[in-house]
């Protein structure tokens, strides 16, 4: 996990590849929930878990949740698979419209890009992540941030200037 805590405050918020984070963050509103499962049904089960808890808590407790997968779904394709697969699950339990999935992997490509393109680091992780967003939370952030649509390509420029050396130097250092 605290692999994971790093990359969210240097990549995420420390180079706001997010502006929204990191609210969440100061107010230890984020619940890191590490899925130990190897198989991918496994997986869907906890995340099934996770969308329940989060739907059901008090969004002043838990705003949001990073499911981690360390053990399983290191092919980017298969985490595709199960990604799509956690979606359907979302419509299953009602939550669509309520709850999303947000995706983060270490081999992250838009579909768009390269596999060494550096734009790729927008969503690149340590671990496999699914990210459980509350749509009401999301949408008061967007509300709140004047150039939210623009957040894309600024985030695809700062991973340009940086380039490949200058991320891996950021993600070195230990600096909040």
């Amino acid at each position: 996990m605290a692999v994971t805590r790093h990359w969210l405050v240097r990549a995420v918020i420390g180079l706001n590849l997010c502006p929204f984070a990191k609210s969440v963050h100061v107010k230890d509103q984020v619940r890191y929930h590490v899925c130990r499962a190897t198989a991918d049904d496994a997986v869907l089960a906890d995340i099934e878990r996770e969308l329940q808890r989060l739907a059901d808590s008090d969004p002043q407790a838990i705003d949001t949740t990073l499911v981690i997968v360390p053990d399983a779904l290191a092919d980017f394709l298969d985490y595709n698979a199960c990604l799509q697969r956690a979606e359907r699950l979302l419509k299953k339990l009602r939550l669509k419209g309520v709850l999303q999935i947000a995706s983060f992997h270490p081999h992250y490509q838009f579909r768009d890009r390269d596999a060494d393109d550096v734009e790729n680091w927008t969503n690149r992780a340590p671990y496999p992540i699914f990210h459980l967003l509350r749509e009401d939370s999301l949408d008061r952030a967007v509300a709140a941030v004047p150039d939210a649509a623009e957040i894309f390509e600024r985030n695809e420029e700062t991973m340009r200037r940086l380039g490949h050396d200058g991320f891996k130097r950021w993600m070195q250092d230990d600096t909040p």
